[in-house]
């Protein structure tokens, strides 16, 4: 990729986040979306998904919107306020999504994440099943922060973080930070007429982070400080992420066209870093162990289907990480079980057709999708 061209990143991603600031979208003194900028955006992203993009969208401005509605004043907000203007907020919001995005024949989805969604292991699974099957009836999910219920003690605090967290969850290749500014300068532009504008950056040195300076009192919920933040998470999880410039309209076909920004590029594709997290850092729970004719499936590439178990070792839940085993025993594989082990011990050796009638219930066809495993060596 190029490094001046911003578009040649964009126009490649197949699965892409977009984070809009709250400043770009909401009319501060009036608490009003802007809504010729939205229509903009709206027009840019079906756009995206002319091309095959698979799109979606976490949005500030909520609490914005929501303040206005019910006369509270400006400056700092105390928590329950804060949830009363999201609560009010969220729901215009996602109104003025689904109208103009209505125009372009694609469907809004509203989702509502905490912090807990992101670190708890179950809720981590079950919300990011629900992003991927949005994602697969192409509607384009609408993401924000659940401040209606979110404490202090389980809030993400700001949307760039969020929106990595989500672009991590999701498998994304690309995530967009539309800000206020071109991007990372080496210093603040604001302050240092000299500084000039990064174009990318393939380490998150203490150098770079210096260039973000410090997050000022008011400003800690979009600064710089939490797009590196975010960077770094993005990166850890094979995602390239692009803070740029969006005030003007259009700001995502501007960036096609080459505007300036920064890209934080990662050193592996989200399938690579999810693979080296499965396979390192998280601690099994159980184990499977397999016949021939599934461990050689496995060795193809396939996923791992119920008729190939022949045991099951251990009390885990669905999501939980398993080692998988030979016929011999041997550990060859590491993954992510889509059933409790209870479940799992009744469908063992069935078919896929007969897992409904075993359960009760119809749950994934694979006991462990060829994306959720690793293999070793």
């Amino acid at each position: 990729m190029n490094p001046h061209r911003t578009g040649d990143g964009f126009t490649q991603a197949k699965r892409l986040v977009v984070k809009v600031g709250s400043s770009l979208l909401v009319d501060a003194d009036r608490g009003t979306v802007h809504r010729q900028w939205l229509e903009s955006l709206a027009a840019d992203l079906a756009r995206c998904r002319a091309r095959g993009q698979e799109i979606l969208v976490v949005s500030s401005g909520a609490i914005a919107v929501g303040r206005r509605y019910l006369g509270l004043a400006d400056g700092h907000l105390r928590l329950d306020d804060k949830q009363a203007a999201a609560a009010t907020g969220m729901m215009r919001l996602a109104h003025a999504y689904q109208e103009v995005l209505a125009h372009h024949d694609m469907t809004v989805a509203q989702v509502l994440l905490t912090l807990d969604d992101s670190e708890n292991r179950r809720r981590y699974i079950n919300a990011r099943n629900t992003l991927l099957a949005l994602l697969r009836m192409q509607a384009v999910p609408l993401i924000n922060e659940n401040d209606t219920v979110a404490t202090d003690e389980i809030r993400l605090g700001d949307n760039d973080r969020l929106a990595a967290r989500v672009a991590a969850m999701i498998s994304a290749d690309t995530l967009v930070l539309l800000s206020d500014v071109d991007g990372l300068y080496t210093a603040d532009p604001r302050q240092n007429p000299d500084a000039v504008l990064v174009p990318e950056v393939r380490d998150i040195t203490p150098e770079v982070e210096a260039m973000a300076g410090v997050a000022r009192p008011g400003d800690g919920t979009g600064g710089m400080v939490t797009k590196l933040a975010a960077a770094k998470i993005a990166v850890a999880a094979g995602c390239r992420l692009l803070i740029a410039n969006g005030r003007e309209l259009h700001s995502l076909r501007r960036i096609e066209r080459g505007a300036p920004g920064t890209w934080f590029l990662p050193r592996a594709s989200p399938r690579t870093a999810r693979k080296q997290w499965l396979a390192g850092s998280l601690k099994p729970a159980g184990a499977l162990t397999l016949d021939g004719g599934a461990h050689a499936a496995l060795k193809r590439g396939k996923s791992l289907l119920p008729a190939g178990v022949t045991a099951v070792e251990g009390r885990f839940l669905r999501g939980d990480v398993v080692i998988v085993k030979d016929p011999s025993g041997t550990e060859i594989a590491r993954g992510l079980c889509a059933y409790p082990a209870d479940d799992a011990r009744l469908i063992m050796g069935h078919k896929t057709s007969e897992i409904e009638a075993l359960l009760g219930y119809r749950g994934k066809d694979e006991i462990i999708h060829r994306d959720d495993l690793v293999m070793n060596g």
